[in-house]
C-alpha cells in the first residue's frame, strides 16, 4: 500500500492557507524601529530583543505558558505550609529573556533612553506572552520606590538589577536574582488604599503585619511592597518571602485568582499572620511612597496595549495577505484594507504616545509631563485597545475565535491593562486632580499641545474648541470626555511633529476631525498604502 506523506491528506489538498507567521519583532515592525529612534532608545537592544522573542521557540513558549496556567502549593506532603505556586518550565523561559534583555533594570543603568529602552521591550514581550510582563513590570517600578529606604535598596537593588532570573525560593541572601511584587488592594477599599485594614505593629525583633490583601500580583516574587496601618498612619513596607533568619515568612497564600486573561502570571489572594516586615520610607508616609512605583508601573501599562494592538495587527496582515476570497488577495479587496489602514492608525498612535511618555521618563526636565501624561496615555490606549483587537480578530474570520491562534490570548488580555494599576474611573479624576493641583504638569500638557500647531488647520482648529469647549477643570462628570479628547489630541500632536504625514494626517482626519463613521473601516481618503506599508 502506498503511504503518502503526513502533510499530505487524503481527503482533499491544504491550500488557501498562510504558512505559520514568524517575524522578527523588530524588522517587520517599521514603526516601531522610528518611534523607537525618535524616543532615544537603544535600538541594537531592541533589535537583539526583537529577534530573540520573535523566534519560534519563544513563541512556543508563550503559548505553552498560557495553556498550562500556574497551580499553588499550600502544603508539603508532610502538611507543612508551603504558600508557593508551580509555574510550567515556560514561564520560567520568558522570564529568563526578560531579565536577561533588561526589562528591570535598563532604565535604571544609567545608559540614555533608558526608559524608552524599557518601553520597546514591554512592547516586544506584550506580543508574546503578557502573564510575565507582570513581574517584571513591578520590579522595574519597585527599584526607584527602594530610594526611600537606603539600607533596603542597599541590599535588594543589585538583585532586582541583575539580567538573570533566579526560581528558587530561597532567602534573598542565597539568592543571584530576584523580583519584587506589589500587594496593596483590600476587599473592602479597592483603589481607596487609605481604607486599608491591614495593621502593623512594631515589636524588639521588628515589625509585623497582620490582614489580607485581595490581589497580591506574582505571588512568587521574592519580596512585596505593601500598605498598613501603623500607628503614625498608613505606611508602606517591604515584605520578604522569607524572613532573615531564614524561615519562611507567615504569608499565607489563600487562592490564586481565576482570571478572564493574563493566565501565565498568578495573581492571588493572601494574609498575612504575623508577617515581618521593614518600613519602607517615613511611618505615616506610606501614600507618597507607593506613588513612586505606581508612576512607573503606569508607563508600562500606557505602552503595554501598543504591543497587544500591534500583535493583532500584525496577525490580521500576515492573514490578509496570505488568504484568498473571491479570487483576490484579502489585503488587496478595499475594504479590507480600509479596515486594516484604520487599525494601523490605532496601532501606531498608542506606540507614538507611549513612547514620548517614555522619553520623558528620561528626561529629568520633562518629569512634570510625564506625570499628566502617562495617566493620558494609560487611560485612552487601552481603551481603544479591546476594540482595536476584536476588530482584528475578526480579520481572521472563523480562525480567529480558535485557539490555534494568538487571537482569544490577546482578546482575553486588552481590558487587563485599563484595569490594573488604575481604572478608568480612577485614572480620569487623576488626570483632573493633577491639572488642578499641579501647575508644573498643566503647562508642560498645554505647551506640548501648542508645539504642533501651525501644521494642520484642523488640529489648531480642534485645539480650540477644546479649550473653549472646557476652560477650566471639567466637572467629574465629563471626566471620560475630556480625558478621550485630549488624548486624542496629545497623540496627533505628536504624529505631526515626528510622525510620518500619511499617519499624521490619517489620524487627524479620522480621530481630530472625526470625519468618519462609527465602526472600525468606516473611513475615506486615507492614504492607505502608506499607511499600511508602515506595518508591513
Amino acid at each position: 500500500m502506498h503511504h503518502l506523506p503526513r502533510h499530505v491528506l487524503t481527503t482533499h489538498e491544504v491550500t488557501n492557507q498562510p504558512d505559520p507567521i514568524a517575524r522578527d519583532l523588530w524588522q517587520s515592525d517599521p514603526a516601531l524601529r522610528h518611534w523607537a529612534g525618535v524616543a532615544g532608545a537603544d535600538v541594537t537592544a531592541l533589535s537583539a530583543f526583537g529577534a530573540a522573542a520573535g523566534a519560534g521557540a519563544m513563541r512556543d513558549a508563550g503559548r505553552a505558558a498560557n495553556r498550562h496556567p500556574p497551580e499553588s502549593q499550600l502544603f508539603d506532603r508532610g502538611g507543612r505550609r508551603l504558600d508557593e505556586v508551580a509555574f510550567h518550565p515556560a514561564y520560567h523561559d520568558l522570564m529568563e529573556l526578560g531579565k536577561a534583555a533588561g526589562y528591570a533594570s535598563v532604565a535604571w543603568e544609567g545608559g540614555a533612553g533608558g526608559h524608552a529602552t524599557h518601553a520597546g521591550l514591554v512592547y516586544g514581550l506584550s506580543q508574546i506572552e503578557p502573564g510575565v510582563c507582570c513581574p517584571l513590570t513591578m520590579t522595574y517600578a519597585a527599584i526607584p520606590a527602594l530610594r526611600a529606604a537606603p539600607d533596603l535598596s542597599a541590599q535588594w537593588r543589585p538583585l532586582l538589577m541583575a539580567r538573570a532570573h533566579d526560581r528558587a525560593s530561597l532567602p534573598i541572601a542565597a539568592k543571584r536574582a530576584a523580583t519584587l511584587g506589589m500587594a496593596m488592594t483590600e476587599k473592602q477599599g479597592g483603589s481607596d488604599v487609605r481604607a486599608n485594614a491591614t495593621t502593623a505593629r512594631s515589636e524588639a525583633d521588628g515589625w509585623r503585619l497582620t490582614g489580607h490583601k485581595w490581589f497580591c500580583s506574582a505571588p512568587m516574587s521574592d519580596g512585596f511592597l505593601t500598605l498598613a496601618q501603623a500607628p503614625g498612619g498608613l505606611t508602606c513596607f517591604l515584605v520578604p518571602r522569607w524572613t532573615p533568619d531564614g524561615l519562611r515568612n507567615p504569608i499565607h497564600l489563600m487562592r490564586l485568582k481565576d482570571k478572564l486573561g493574563n493566565r501565565a502570571n498568578a495573581s492571588a489572594e493572601i494574609e498575612y499572620h504575623d508577617a515581618h516586615a521593614v518600613p519602607l520610607g517615613d511611618i505615616g508616609d506610606g501614600v507618597r511612597t507607593i506613588v513612586e512605583m505606581v508612576h512607573h508601573t503606569r508607563l508600562d501599562t500606557a505602552i503595554a496595549p501598543a504591543g497587544l494592538m500591534r500583535a493583532a495587527l500584525a496577525e490580521a496582515l500576515w492573514w490578509s495577505a496570505g488568504r484568498v476570497a473571491f479570487q483576490r488577495r484579502l489585503i488587496d479587496q478595499p475594504l479590507m484594507r480600509a479596515v486594516l489602514a484604520d487599525l494601523a492608525l490605532e496601532a501606531e498612535g498608542a506606540l507614538a504616545l507611549g513612547m514620548r511618555v517614555a522619553r520623558a521618563f528620561d528626561d529629568p526636565d520633562q518629569r512634570a509631563f510625564a506625570r499628566i501624561a502617562v495617566a493620558v496615555a494609560k487611560f485612552w490606549s487601552n481603551k481603544r485597545c479591546v476594540w482595536m483587537v476584536a476588530e482584528a480578530m475578526e480579520c481572521l474570520g472563523g480562525m480567529g475565535y480558535v485557539e490555534d491562534t494568538p487571537m482569544p490570548m490577546l482578546y482575553r488580555e486588552a481590558p487587563l491593562n485599563g484595569i490594573w494599576e488604575g481604572s478608568g474611573n480612577v485614572i480620569c479624576l487623576d488626570i483632573l486632580r493633577t491639572l488642578a493641583r499641579d501647575l508644573a504638569a498643566s503647562a508642560a500638557l498645554q505647551s506640548e499641545l501648542d508645539a504642533a500647531q501651525g501644521v494642520d488647520r484642523r488640529y489648531d482648529a480642534a485645539l480650540r474648541d477644546h479649550r473653549a469647549r472646557w476652560p477650566t477643570i471639567p466637572p467629574e462628570s465629563e471626566a471620560r470626555w475630556f480625558a478621550e479628547r485630549l488624548a486624542v489630541l496629545l497623540t496627533a500632536s505628536v504624529l505631526i511633529r515626528d510622525g510620518t504625514a500619511a499617519v499624521a494626517d490619517g489620524y487627524v482626519t479620522t480621530r481630530v476631525e472625526g470625519a468618519r463613521g462609527h465602526v472600525p473601516g468606516a473611513v475615506s481618503g486615507l492614504d492607505v498604502d502608506a499607511i499600511l506599508a508602515r506595518q508591513m
